[in-house]
């Protein structure tokens, strides 16, 4: 059975930076390309990032691009978004997302 778990969100000012993890299971973790999300509120769910399985190649949405960086550790099952430079429109819950299988969101909050 896949299962995410996020975890990292928080309360940060604006132009701060807060890094995100997502513990995974269940599966051959280094197979996959990995893949984060979001909702801010009122929205719909957005592509935010993804990974391909080695690492090697990166995708982001024009959003986000220049200040998330994704990455990940295969021998730790885990991938990460490094988020700087955040913006009040980046408050959102945070999801992690392979195989048709979501995480349950870690909640992230930009405000002064």
């Amino acid at each position: 059975q896949v299962q995410l778990v996020e975890s990292g969100g928080g309360l940060v000012h604006p132009g701060g930076s807060l890094r995100l993890s997502c513990a995974a299971s269940g599966f051959t973790f280094r197979h996959y390309t990995m893949n984060w999300h979001r909702r801010a509120p009122g929205k719909e769910r957005e592509w935010v990032a993804s990974i391909s399985s080695a690492g090697g190649g990166t995708e982001y949405a024009d959003s986000v691009k220049g200040r998330f960086t994704i990455s990940r550790d295969n021998d730790k099952n885990t991938v990460y978004l490094q988020m700087n430079n955040l913006k009040p429109e980046d408050t959102a819950v945070y999801y992690c997302y392979v195989l048709t299988t979501w995480g349950r969101g870690t909640q992230v909050t930009v405000s002064s």
